[in-house]
């Protein structure tokens, strides 16, 4: 076994690493840019090396430097972990060429697997079923489109060298096909220094299956069940489960044997996954291979009992697997919940900030959180947003969802935007539980897990009026000193001289201003709210809201958040703050024409020209942020008066982009 590892990684996945290598005896060398000083991988580590600047293309993606850490340490071998080198063929040349183990598989298998389009035809060469669609060399614009009005729209494209969705677009009509392609061009080449692109057919409500593969120095391999990773948002898949919903013995033995004849066609060796297009009628596509460990992995190890990064450094070490094909064994369901710094209602743009609080779920066999961050980091525009992955398994799917509801209830976060209202909508909605899983459930399940869901708000913002006026009261109660705890003053309950225990509090719910009244009547309280009155009794003990009506009791938990408070009920989660006096926001924001950036970033390219008239819709300017590009589109017919900035430059969060002028027709 190795005496000392390096992990050519940061975040969650270097401390996943650390923390395995540490029960195994192996010491540990962590690897920072000047924005992870004080990161928790550096931490964990037994020790470190500073790699340069914060930029990656500065830091982790410098083999060099990767690799005189490793000389200087002297570690036996480097773990790539995943992003970053962990599929760069030359990366693992190198480190051949230096006597350091490259815990990953051959350099052939990686370039094998690195473009696309090659993968794709060696591994119809090897029988395995593709999807339809262009895989060739001609890369001219002109024959890609081609391509595309011939197996008929909508078309998928992909990047030949991508990855977690980055240089990908649907087409749906031949008149968005060439922004559609100069944009994936671009973000693939910003991505991976290549802009080669396939062109597939789009399968409409498919499922995405995968398969996770181990392969020793022996030809020996095997696949360890399936996940399943449907949900998605920007092609990045954002919840995850295993085993996938609904597969049968028939269907896993033959998908899984076709994920090992994948494997096999490139003499693998290590953890892979064999990725799949899963169709309604049973029958599946090969999509692409990953030759290195997936985000979505601790699913798989929750439901086997495995840790797949000890297999890994066993495998690198020239040991076989510890296990055949037949000793593999299933026992009950996990999901792994990824958890974001993002917008969900801005079309899920990463955000930054600093994590003023973040208190995780408490850990337990039911309960895994894997984090790279700790309470005060810094969410940069540097790096992936992900804040932790939550994982949660139990004897069935029903009881393991039953988890993750809870758990994500139990998460705190606040200093920056997040995603989990809207995972908590997501793992509460009937779909969800019954398993309608296709690449498009967010899309095509858009009005139940966003804030701006379309049911009644009714019987929501009773419930968030009595939650923060109780919230309120309890506040004053802790700020107000009196020596007499019997002193009247030391109420606030609305009480008025010959009058009724009456508040009125203005809440901002689902995008939108609404005043409740809250009638005090002893122990209860008569809400009225969009003209609707309703009698709640209520208590707020921590977090957790008490409340009876009609002598029906509940509860709900309420956590503060971004600005606001959550209330987490069973039928989804309410985000919603309190209003005080009007600022005249709506006013300022109808009356500037300037479209600001929605966050911290880099101007990739300019679309329109000073002076141009444009529709609604029409892409002005393309910026680049946290691995990810956003389109800035005009926001109604008008001309472009002037760009604030040019091609390249940083732009803050806020600052204003273009001066717009909206037409008057």
């Amino acid at each position: 076994m190795f005496k000392k590892i390096l992990i050519a990684n940061r975040g969650e996945i270097a401390c996943r690493i650390i923390k395995t290598a540490q029960r195994m005896g192996v010491a540990t060398v962590a690897v920072y840019s000047d924005a992870d000083c004080d990161a928790l991988h550096v931490t964990l580590a037994d020790e470190a090396i500073h790699i340069g600047a914060a930029p990656a293309r500065e830091s982790y993606l410098v083999a060099e430097k990767i690799l005189a850490a490793a000389q200087i340490t002297d570690a036996d071998a480097i773990h790539p972990g995943y992003g970053f080198l962990s599929e760069n063929a030359d990366f693992a040349i190198a480190c051949a060429a230096q006597d350091v183990v490259f815990i990953g598989p051959s350099v052939a298998a990686i370039a094998a697997m690195g473009s696309k389009s090659a993968a794709k035809q060696i591994m119809e060469q090897a029988g395995v079923p593709l999807v339809p669609g262009y895989h060739g060399d001609d890369q001219d614009p002109a024959q890609l489109k081609s391509a595309a009005q011939t197996m008929g729209y909508p078309v998928l494209l992909k990047a030949t060298a991508g990855g977690g969705g980055k240089g990908m677009r649907q087409v749906w009509s031949e008149e968005d096909f060439d922004e559609s392609l100069a944009a994936a061009k671009r973000e693939s080449l910003a991505s991976f220094n290549d802009d080669s692109m396939l062109v597939e057919k789009y399968l409409i409500k498919p499922r995405h299956v995968e398969f996770q593969i181990f392969f020793d120095h022996l030809g020996h391999g095997i696949y360890l069940a399936e996940r399943d990773c449907s949900v998605q948002r920007r092609h990045q898949k954002i919840i995850e489960e295993a085993p996938a919903p609904g597969m049968t013995d028939t269907l896993r033995r033959a998908m899984g044997e076709t994920a090992v004849t994948a494997a096999r066609a490139i003499d693998y060796r290590g953890a892979g996954t064999v990725e799949f297009l899963l169709h309604q009628d049973g029958s599946f596509y090969f999509m692409e291979m990953n030759t290195r460990l997936q985000v979505e992995h601790p699913v798989t190890e929750m439901i086997t009992g495995l840790d797949l990064v000890e297999w890994q450094l066993l495998v690198a070490c020239g040991e076989p697997l510890p296990l055949t094909q037949e000793a593999v064994q299933i026992r009950g369901h996990a999901f792994e919940a990824r958890v974001y710094a993002e917008d969900p209602d801005n079309d899920f743009l990463p955000v930054t900030g600093t994590l003023g609080r973040l208190r995780a779920p408490d850990e337990s066999r039911y309960v895994r959180v894997d984090t790279g961050v700790c309470q005060g980091d810094h969410i940069s525009v540097y790096y992936d947003p992900m804040i932790a992955k939550l994982i949660v398994w139990d004897e069935s799917r029903d009881r393991a969802l039953q988890r993750l509801s809870n758990a994500l209830s139990q998460y705190r976060i606040s200093g920056a935007v997040t995603n989990l209202d809207f995972l908590y909508n997501l793992a509460t909605c009937r779909p969800f539980e019954d398993a309608q899983l296709n690449t498009g459930f967010i899309d095509e399940h858009k009005n139940l897990l966003f804030q701006t869901r379309s049911e009644n708000p009714a019987r929501e913002l009773p419930l968030a009026a009595l939650a923060l006026l109780l919230h309120r009261q309890r506040q004053a109660k802790q700020v107000i000193s009196c020596l007499d705890p019997y002193s009247p003053w030391q109420d606030n309950d609305a009480w008025r001289l010959n009058g009724t225990h009456r508040h009125r509090i203005t809440l901002r719910c689902q995008q939108q201003d609404y005043t409740v009244e809250l009638e005090q009547q002893g122990a209860q309280y008569r809400i009225n709210a969009l003209g609707e009155e309703t009698l709640l009794a209520g208590t707020l003990e921590d977090e957790t809201l008490r409340f009876e009506s009609a002598g029906h009791r509940q509860h709900a938990t309420l956590a503060y958040t971004h600005g606001g408070f959550t209330l987490y009920l069973p039928e989804g989660a309410c985000h919603f703050s309190e209003i005080f006096a009007d600022t005249g926001e709506k006013e300022k924001a109808a009356s500037d024409n300037g479209l600001r950036a929605p966050m911290n970033g880099t101007i990739v390219t300019l679309v329109a020209k000073t002076g141009d008239q444009v529709e609604t819709g029409a892409p002005l300017l393309v910026m680049e942020a946290m691995k990810m590009e956003h389109t800035i589109r005009a926001p109604c017919r008008g001309i472009v008066q002037a760009f604030c900035y040019a091609s390249g430059d940083l732009v803050d969060g806020g600052a204003t982009l273009v001066d717009f002028i909206m037409s008057e027709e």
